[in-house]
């Protein structure tokens, strides 16, 4: 360990930072989600992109993909919305091993509900605290860490 580059006493500000903001977002969106239409923070990824995919349904595996959890988590977290009436699971046409997840009427009200307030909320913490300049250039950043993110996942 004595070739690590440590972080500087900037760097780490600058980290501790990140994470901070990291957590408390997260920590507002789901109180704002639990109080304004009952869901949790795992309940809103899963329906967002049910609610955007055509027809309500999306493949689990793709779900999993979408959203970043592994095979185990979105089984679990679907398993649990499905008891809730948030949304069901149905066999895949095209490959009996797989499972295709069906918005149903009651996850489409509830995004619905949810949404408003949480974009709101979004605003309120996120862009509303930036000018278009600084929006431009933190989405630039962000950008190039997922490119690099990304390159590293594939080579």
């Amino acid at each position: 360990m004595a070739d690590a580059r440590w972080l500087d006493e900037r760097e780490a500000r600058l980290w501790q930072a990140y994470r901070d903001l990291t957590r408390d977002l997260q920590r507002a969106f789901d109180r704002q989600l639990e109080r304004d239409a009952g869901l949790s923070g795992a309940d809103y990824a899963l329906l967002v992109p049910l609610a955007e995919a055509p027809d309500g349904v999306v493949r689990m595996r793709e779900l999993g993909r979408v959203v970043g959890w592994d095979r185990s988590r979105v089984s679990h977290q679907v398993r649990r919305m499905e008891k809730r009436g948030l949304l069901t699971r149905e066999d895949c046409a095209d490959d009996a091993r797989g499972w295709m997840v069906r918005l149903t009427p009651s996850g489409r009200t509830a995004i619905e509900a949810a949404a408003p307030e949480h974009v709101a909320t979004v605003r309120r913490y996120f862009f509303d605290q930036l000018s278009e300049p600084e929006r431009e250039t933190l989405t630039r950043l962000l950008e190039r860490l997922a490119g690099k993110l990304a390159a590293d996942a594939e080579g």
